[in-house]
């Protein structure tokens, strides 16, 4: 039975700033049968209020705790931890941290900066590492589909390279992170054997997802490319073409 439902955004509702054919129209057949959403996303480049708008412009109304996001993860974390970030974000998300002045120590905060990535902001980052209590990744996906369909770099890349160069390993605050997967379940009420991760990535969504205990539907559209379902172990518990046909299985399986 299927108890709880977890979205990914980019791929699966949206590419660009276009819905996807009969994504809206899904999601409205899920909250019609009432059964409990989270939408979740490794987008770094957006804050929160700037997604939901963005949400709402294609028609799907959102509220702010139906959203899960690293930046708003990172942020809770630093003002726990009195920590004052270093961040390499891009400029759009800078302000989710505005105010953190920290008491104890510094954290370096890394997210998809975009073409901000250089060798100078890179480097910056890499001498705060050298003394930083912290290092954390807002995600570490490979790549993303763009708004032209292609496939661009993701945060993961210089994520590894500021591991490789410093010798330190991240904490990845987004998905694949059991701990995000299990914190949106947990906001559910309901148990992770009973919720199901829908994306479009197999390693980031389904593959993670599964490791902390939930099913997996992976989409063959967005970021999917033939055969990604073979690269995960277990393999997703389901692979479907698109969202509509995702919700038709699960509502064939629902309370």
């Amino acid at each position: 039975m299927i108890h709880g439902v977890l979205l990914d955004l980019g791929g699966v509702i949206f590419v660009g700033d276009k819905a996807l054919p009969g994504a809206v129209d899904a999601v409205a057949r899920l909250r019609e049968r009432r059964l409990p959403l989270r939408f979740i996303t490794n987008t770094t480049r957006t804050p929160l209020p700037g997604m939901r708008d963005k949400l709402a412009a294609m028609g799907l109304e959102i509220a702010a705790e139906e959203m899960f996001m690293p930046a708003v993860a990172a942020r809770i974390r630093l003002q726990a931890e009195r920590l004052r970030p270093h961040l390499l974000v891009h400029p759009a998300l800078q302000g989710e941290f505005q105010g953190l002045t920290g008491t104890r120590g510094t954290a370096v905060v890394i997210g998809d900066a975009g073409r901000y990535f250089d060798y100078d902001s890179l480097n910056a980052a890499f001498r705060a590492l050298n003394g930083a209590d912290d290092f954390l990744a807002l995600a570490r996906n490979r790549t993303f589909q763009d708004a032209d369909g292609e496939l661009s770099l993701d945060a993961g890349p210089f994520v590894a390279a500021l591991e490789y160069a410093s010798g330190r390993t991240a904490t990845v605050l987004g998905k694949p992170s059991g701990d995000f997967f299990r914190a949106a379940v947990d906001s559910l009420g309901v148990a992770p054997e009973t919720a199901v991760m829908v994306g479009d990535d197999a390693e980031s969504d389904v593959a993670g997802a599964q490791a902390a205990g939930l099913q997996g539907i992976l989409l063959r559209q967005g970021k999917y490319r033939a055969g990604d379902e073979a690269g995960i172990a277990p393999p997703p518990t389901a692979v479907l073409d698109d969202l509509p046909a995702a919700v038709d299985w699960i509502l064939a399986r629902a309370r």
